[in-house]
């Protein structure tokens, strides 16, 4: 896998655990480096200052408005922005949680499933009010991410991940982020993965199997 690459979010849970998972992956320490209102720079503690400084200064962020309608559709529009606005490659993901009892929702919607400027306790509010009175059995849900790398002249790859769980009736755990908390995955021992750590849970989760299928296409692409 070379570095540098540009992870196309400002979200620091998700490029912190982006980051965990390729420095398990690699075996050695990386950095994540942010840019305001931009993105994260992942590279060895060693290089980042220097990848950093070596990007072109962008007078505006690029638009990476999330507007498609599969995962793979929005893992295109962030790695696309960020590779041809900063001229490196890029890696992007999206992750959709499908409930069986709400017909899939909120899927695509995910971040944004209480609104566009939600939270991760209003999204979590939202779906247990959403399931409130559903039986155990009937709570079955599954966590799935695409990660997708792309350079600057539109050479692409990318990795899907998924688990299987059920959604709990309340939260439990402080670790992980967004709906974590109500995510029971079915080869855990019962255990949200927000009372994993995050090895643990980096270990069965879609984002850790997604990102670890992509490190292995950019190996193989190279």
């Amino acid at each position: 896998m070379k570095l540098p690459v540009v992870v196309a979010t400002q979200n620091a849970d998700k490029a912190r655990e982006i980051t965990e998972i390729f420095v398990t992956r690699l075996g050695e320490p990386l950095v994540a480096y942010y840019i305001e209102e931009v993105a994260f720079v992942l590279d060895r503690p060693e290089h980042v200052a220097a990848a950093v400084a070596e990007l072109p200064v962008l007078l505006d962020p690029p638009d990476v408005a999330e507007t498609g309608t599969t995962l793979e559709e929005n893992a295109r529009i962030k790695a696309r922005a960020l590779a041809e606005a900063l001229g490196v490659p890029a890696i992007a993901d999206d992750t959709g949680l499908e409930v069986d009892a709400l017909d899939g929702r909120p899927g695509v919607y995910s971040a944004r499933y209480a609104g566009p400027d939600a939270t991760y306790a209003d999204n979590v509010a939202k779906l247990t009010e959403e399931l409130a009175g559903v039986p155990a059995d009937r709570r079955t849900a599954r966590f799935a991410t695409v990660a997708m790398a792309r350079t600057p002249d539109g050479n692409e790859v990318c990795g899907r991940g998924e688990v299987e769980g059920r959604i709990g009736a309340e939260s439990r755990g402080d670790g992980g982020f967004g709906y974590d908390p109500l995510f029971i995955p079915l080869e855990g021992d019962g255990r949200t993965f927000a009372e994993m750590t995050a090895s643990e849970k980096h270990a069965i989760s879609h984002r850790g199997r997604a990102f670890r299928a992509l490190a292995d296409a950019m190996d193989e692409e190279s």
